[in-house]
């Protein structure tokens, strides 16, 4: 990317109701389910231009790992300055040494993704957590999740069944973007059809590429955050997105 879309890119983290929603309900589920919640060693893989690091500082030292410079540049320039270029796969990490790893909305991209995830298991010490996000449901794959480079989606139980092969403990699991999820299940079939029958091939636009109106874009923000208040306790049969919360034994 051009250094304008990296800036343009961190703004829409800070501004856009899904980045806002995300990050209220991701560390509420996250926080209330960690054994401690201070001084951890933290390891973000795939931080992207690093929006969830600043979150991840009030619990301990985060450092950030991604394959795009770029991105690792910006994460640099806004005071993570450890932030490394690597692969999720092959992290440049001593073994037993992390108390946290997160992969929001990461292992969807990777190839192996139980790869992935064992590399997260052998960078954890004994007990440590993993945080995992990913998109749901394979049916709902269109050219949003093209543009995006995702490998795949998930259901719940297809993420258990890698993260337990991947040596960790399930310690929660629920699917996310809940309350809005009705409305959303319509509107993307309504756009699979349409991508059906009046393909695009170039179309490089997604759900991302325009902020709502500022009220809008409040509302909206709220329901999807609020949820982490209810999700943190509970695991809900639908929604947009699965999060799950793991342990190394």
């Amino acid at each position: 990317m051009e250094g304008v879309a990296y800036e343009q890119f961190l703004n829409l983290e800070r501004d856009h109701w899904w980045f806002i929603g995300r990050r209220r309900s991701y560390f509420r589920i996250l926080e209330h389910r960690l054994a401690r919640k201070d001084g951890l060693a933290i390891l973000d893989v795939g931080c992207g231009v690093g929006g969830m690091l600043p979150e991840l500082a009030r619990l301990g030292t985060p450092v950030g790992i991604d394959a795009d410079e770029g991105s690792i540049a910006i994460c640099k320039r806004h005071g993570f300055a450890d932030c490394k270029v690597a692969s999720g796969t092959t992290l440049p990490i001593e073994s037993g040494t992390q108390d946290l790893v997160t992969l929001f909305d990461t292992i969807e991209h990777v190839d192996d993704d139980v790869g992935a995830l064992r590399e997260a298991h052998r960078v954890l010490k004994p007990g440590g957590s993993v945080f995992i996000s990913v998109p749901a449901y394979q049916f709902l794959y269109s050219n949003n999740d093209k543009v995006a480079h995702h490998k795949r989606r998930y259901t719940k139980g297809e993420l258990k069944r890698r993260v337990r092969a991947a040596g960790f403990h399930v310690v929660h699991a629920t699917y996310v973007n809940v309350v809005l999820f009705p409305l959303i299940l319509p509107a993307v079939l309504v756009l699979k059809l349409k991508e059906a029958l009046f393909p695009k091939p170039d179309d490089t636009r997604t759900n991302l590429s325009h902020t709502p109106a500022s009220f809008v874009n409040r509302t909206l923000a709220a329901i999807f955050g609020g949820e982490g208040h209810v999700l943190k306790s509970i695991s809900a049969p639908f929604g947009h997105s699965l999060v799950l919360v793991g342990r190394k034994p």
